[in-house]
Parts: structure tokens; sequence; C-alpha cells
């Protein structure tokens, strides 16, 4: 094992713990003795844990990656996304355990699919209800998305059986009286008079319903609050496997490097082979022109939104096997999302991949201490591991690795691979 589960306090590169440093320690440290053997299986747990890293990092950006990349839309909540699809996780392996012990392994097959149903649907709400009022304006769209992402945080911590009480009878009343409204024929003006006094009055409604049952004490309890919940991972991904005594893999880890494979060549398959993915080629080229052809450019940015917030969700679920989760998830992941995706290229998988594996092994290498220990047997290059020893924590890292992004979008403004034709007009 690489270590044992953390709390998620600092984002996908907090999973380099003491742990790991003290085994890197243990495979690197030169004493005239150690074999080439040794030197061999060091380098490939270091570029192992790297890659891990990046994958776990890789599987966040995705979907951002074509929300931000191909829609251009800077959303704040893909975060809270995520987390949605962790806590789904979390709920679905409750209910696993209360059908008994021969079910809790199989949870995880039930989780995923329905952890990227429930960030699709609420991904789709989003766009449907704040995103398309704002296409083309970057900066209300970030803080109305901003705005969301507070409001789902706080969801999770408060959410409990009276409050979903209240938000299905608003939702019964204010839907319900729209499509009534609809019926009746109104005038544009007096329809949306209508439809300002029925929220109105919905909300009151539903408040008021909401607040009484807040008299039962087992109604108005959080399911979740503020504290983090621990997801176990089914016996059959639990312990490493073992290729020497020295040289052993994460089962966890290699689950999820094989779960983010499968992810990108769906997405792949998705955008180039389907008919979805020609349309929503063709609009991220030229809407105006895929109008014109009858393409139904609102149903493709809906699909387009909701295909990013269900990878969202997915995502969420590949943390629960690394650490527990909690309210602020999404913030601790969506600075280094965001990372992959200029640095690969707007609207690039091939970039993201490539960005977000490089960021990881040179996030790993600087943060685990790896570097001044392959340096530390060099008197002569003293200074430079001195250096490097400064940077030897996950805080530090993360501050080089950003001094360096920084001073590669110098030289590549656009990323390694720069949008080519119209869309890099848009």
């Amino acid at each position: 094992m690489i270590g044992p589960k953390v709390i998620e306090t600092s984002g996908p590169f907090y999973l380099m713990t003491a742990v790991c440093k003290k085994q890197h320690r243990g495979l690197f440290r030169l004493k005239g003795t150690e074999t080439t053997e040794m030197d061999v299986n060091g380098l490939i747990t270091t570029v192992f844990n790297g890659i891990s890293i990046g994958t776990v990092l890789l599987i966040v950006a995705l979907g951002l990656a074509i929300v931000f990349g191909l829609m251009g839309v800077i959303n704040l909540a893909h975060g809270e996304l995520m987390m949605l699809g962790a806590y789904t996780t979390y709920v679905v392996q409750i209910g696993f355990k209360q059908l008994g012990e021969s079910w809790q392994g199989a949870y995880i097959w039930v989780a995923i699919p329905l952890a990227f149903a429930v960030a699709a649907l609420v991904g789709l709400a989003l766009e449907r209800g704040v995103i398309r009022f704002l296409y083309g304006r970057p900066l209300e769209t970030l803080l109305a998305t901003w705005g969301v992402s507070l409001i789902l945080r706080q969801f999770v911590r408060s959410v409990s059986w009276s409050m979903v009480a209240g938000l299905l009878i608003f939702c019964g009343l204010f839907f319900g009286g729209k499509w009534l409204l609809s019926r009746a024929g109104l005038a544009a003006a007096r329809q949306n008079l209508a439809s300002t006094v029925l929220f109105i009055l919905a909300g009151a409604i539903a408040w008021t319903l909401g607040s009484s049952l807040n008299d039962n004490a087992q109604l108005e309890r959080p399911w979740f609050s503020t504290r983090n919940v621990d997801v176990s991972a089914p016996q059959w991904l639990q312990g490493s496997l073992r290729v020497t005594d020295s040289l052993q893999f994460p089962i966890s880890r290699l689950f999820i490097i094989v779960l983010t494979l499968v992810c990108l060549f769906g997405v792949y398959w998705f955008l180039q082979k389907s008919a979805w993915g020609l349309r929503i080629r063709s609009v991220t080229q030229n809407r105006d022109m895929s109008a014109c052809l009858g393409i139904p450019t609102a149903q493709v940015d809906a699909v387009t939104f909701a295909l990013g917030s269900g990878l969202a969700g997915v995502a969420g679920f590949a943390v629960t096997l690394l650490g527990s989760v909690g309210p602020n998830l999404g913030v601790n992941y969506i600075v280094d999302a965001f990372m992959v995706v200029v640095v690969g290229g707007v609207g690039n998988l091939l970039g993201s991949v490539i960005a977000a594996l490089a960021i990881g092994i040179l996030t790993y290498l600087l943060g685990s201490g790896t570097v001044p220990l392959l340096l530390s047997s060099y008197e002569s290059l003293q200074p430079v591991t001195d250096f490097f020893n400064f940077f030897a924590t996950t805080s530090m890292a993360k501050v080089m690795v950003f001094a360096l992004i920084i001073v590669f979008l110098q030289a590549r403004p656009a990323g390694l691979f720069p949008p080519k034709g119209r869309s890099a007009e848009v």
C-alpha cells in the first residue's frame, strides 16, 4: 500500500503523505550497497505515483475540458458537481450495506453510473436555469456559477428530510402553476407577471410547510452536516498488487487509472463517432452556421453541459477511493483542473491528458522529496540539492509548479495544443 486514506484538505496533491516520503527515502537512499534493482524499483514507484496523481487530476479536468474548452463557459461550480458525485457514492454504499455483506463489494457498479447521472442532471438544471441566459458573457457566468457553488456547498451541509419536503412542494406548486399558465394563453407580459407572483407564493408556502416539519427532530437532522465522510473500498480493491518485495501497486490506484482510460475512450468516441458529437463539434466551430443547417444549438448546449457535469460526478466517485470527502471537496480540485485545461490547450483532450500526467509527475517528484534524495550522493550539487529540499513539501511543490506554468504560458499562451480554425477566433 502507498499509504492510508487521507482527508482531502489540500486537493489531489495532498495524496503525497509522509508514508510515501518514507517509502521513497528507503528506495532511493544511496548507501554504496544499493543494487540496480532498487534503483529501478524506486524509479518505477515514483513514476507510478506521479501517474496515479495525474490520472486523478485528469478525470477531474476531463469534464471541465468539455464545458470550458468546447463551450467557453467558466464553471466554478464544477468542483461542487464532483462533490455531489462523491456523496452519491457514499449514499449508494450505505444502501448496499443494508443488503448484507455479500452485496457490499458490488456497490461501485451502481455508484459509478448513478454518480454520473446525479451530476449530469444537476448540471443540466444549471445550464437550463442559469447558464443559457449568460452565453457570451464570461464575467457574469463566472459570478453566477460561483454563487451556485456556494449554494450547493451549503445545501450538502444543511440538507434534511424537511428541506427536501419543502423543495418538492415548491417544485410541484411552481412548475405545476407554470404549466397551467401556459395552457391559459395569457399575453407575454401578463404571463411574466403571473410567473413572478407564482414564484413568490410557491416559495412562501414551501418555506412554511418545510419549517413546520422542523419540529420533528428526525426530519430536522442533517443528512451529512459539515463533517467528512468515508467510503470504504470493496474488499477486492483493497491491498496492493505485488510485483516484487519492494515494488507494489495499490489496486485502488490501478482501478482509477483504468476508469480514467475508459472515460477518455468514451468521450473520444462520443465526440468523434456519434451524431451528437458531430453536432457538438459543429456548434463549437460555427454556432450561427450550425443553426442555419437545422442543428438544435440549445439542445447541443444542454447535452454538452450534462456530459461535462456527469464526468465531474465520476471524478467524485474516484476521489472516494483515495480519502475522505466533505462539503469543501470541490474547492480543492477546481484550480488544479483549470490549470490542466489551460496548459493542455482549450478544448483539446490529448493536451489535457499530457498536461495532467506532466503536472502530476512533476508535483510528486518535487513534493515527495525524491529529487534531493537522488542528488544527495553528489557533493558538487549540494546547492541544487538544498534548493529542491526547500520545495520538498506539498504546498511548496505546488508553488514551483505554478511558477513553471506561468513561465510556460509566456512562451505558449494557448497551451500545448492551441485551437485552430474558426474555434480559435471565438
